[in-house]
């Protein structure tokens, strides 16, 4: 359900708006995206997995605040990760 260091490290880098940039809103939505996704195609076969699902939904709830908090500083910025990302909003 987690994501491996490989994989993050690949996130990292394909999304940072800079060299050694791990910490923003870009690379940390794009993270908990592919632990959302994850954790999607887990309920797919555990489905009366309810306390994973309420991580689901934490995790969910946290890109979400990052999102608009990106829409509010910058919204050309808040379109193309969308766009990177497939969100739909």
């Amino acid at each position: 359900m987690s994501i491996t260091a490989e994989r993050k490290q690949a996130l990292i880098k394909e999304y940072a708006t800079k060299a050694d940039d791990t910490g923003s809103p870009e690379v940390q939505v794009a993270i908990l995206s592919e632990r959302i996704s994850n954790l999607t195609g887990h309920f797919k076969a555990h489905v009366k997995d309810n306390h994973s699902r309420r991580g689901l939904l934490k995790l969910v709830s946290q890109r979400r605040q990052l999102l608009d908090y990106v829409k509010a500083r910058d919204e050309a910025r808040y379109r193309t990760l969308i766009e990177r990302l497939g969100i739909r909003r």
